[in-house]
């Protein structure tokens, strides 16, 4: 029988497990079990010491319960709202997440989108792929330089944004309650949320999702952005009340979006809002890149050896835990 620590790995998008087991591999034994629902992580995380995760959840108080030597959750990605913080603290298991793996990813997407959004590039394509070789179906198209794009939220991606969307010359502006004026020496004046509906041409969210989050696009601030904004959302889908936006559409309050995150993810075939010549949508694809792809695989395995070797973790989530976790760290 191995002496080694049990690591469970829930599910993964990458052809090969090389990386886990070149950091792993001389402290634990690796059981990869590819599943999403929690209730098939049994019987194999049931005596893990620790669990991977990328995807799969919610991995809730029950859950966590039938893990009783299980001492960090660490997640391949940045953010964690499909794990139940408070429960995992009360339980005494360490979180763990990756907040710096894609940032530049992330904002060049985000920059990409509303390039692609303000001069329908993706609409001309499909215009040109048709037969059609005109300019007029494409009008209104503003110039970027001086008008006015909107970050809702202003953490490590928004200010890579902010940056990109400066060197454009236009106006930043951003809302974020954590987020002091003038704290960081980035493009943005801080505004309150309605100011920034009211204003931008461009609203780009970039909060995290967070129970006072959920929906905080919804029906009312749709009613606030002007009738030729576009909205962004490279972020978390729910965070945007997918309803109320295809609402917004029907009713031309906003001029489009584009979304390389949904709600539901992915969109069933028959949803409202395929096959919209104003609307964009990628397939949660913004934090991609080969460079990036190294430092999401490397991460999570990272956090869990330095528990595994009685090592307080670099990115932890759940802080409180360090009163009292089942690793004794």
């Amino acid at each position: 029988m191995s002496e080694k620590a049990k690591v469970v790995l829930t599910d993964y998008v990458w052809e090969a497990l090389d990386v886990e087991h070149e950091i792993l591999g001389d402290l634990a034994d690796i059981v990869p079990i590819q599943v999403t629902d929690p209730e098939q992580f049994f019987p194999e995380a049931a005596d893990c010491d620790a669990l991977l995760n990328t995807y799969a959840g919610p991995i809730t108080a029950k859950v966590m319960a039938q893990m009783p030597n299980c001492r960090v959750i660490a997640r391949y990605g940045i953010g964690v709202d499909t794990i139940d913080l408070d429960a995992a603290t009360a339980a005494g298991i360490i979180v763990t997440n990756n907040p710096t793996y894609c940032i530049e990813e992330v904002a060049e997407h985000t920059i990409a989108m509303l390039l692609t959004a303000a001069r329908k590039v993706a609409f001309y394509d499909r215009l040109v792929r048709q037969g059609h070789w005109e300019v007029p179906p494409g009008k209104p198209i503003i110039r970027l330089a001086g008008s006015t794009v909107g970050l809702v939220g202003y953490g490590n991606i928004a200010r890579r944004v902010a940056i990109a969307a400066a060197g454009l010359q236009m106006r930043v502006l951003f809302f974020d309650p954590f987020v002091d004026s003038g704290q960081f020496d980035t493009p943005g004046d801080k505004v309150d949320l309605p100011k920034l509906l009211q204003e931008s041409d461009f609203v780009c969210v970039h909060a995290p999702l967070l129970p006072q989050t959920r929906h905080m696009i919804a029906a009312d601030q749709f009613a606030q952005m002007k009738e030729t904004a576009v909205l962004i959302n490279c972020s978390r889908g729910p965070i945007v009340d997918t309803d109320a936006l295809v609402k917004a559409l029907d009713e031309k309050s906003i001029a489009g979006c584009a979304l390389d995150t949904t709600d539901p993810e992915p969109l069933t075939e028959d949803h409202p809002l395929r096959q919209r010549d104003n609307v964009i949508i990628n397939p949660h694809v913004a934090w991609y890149s080969e460079q990036a792809m190294a430092g999401l695989q490397a991460g999570a395995p990272n956090e869990v050896r330095r528990v595994l070797q009685g090592e307080w973790p670099k990115n932890v989530v759940n802080k409180a835990v360090k009163d009292n976790n089942r690793a004794g760290i």
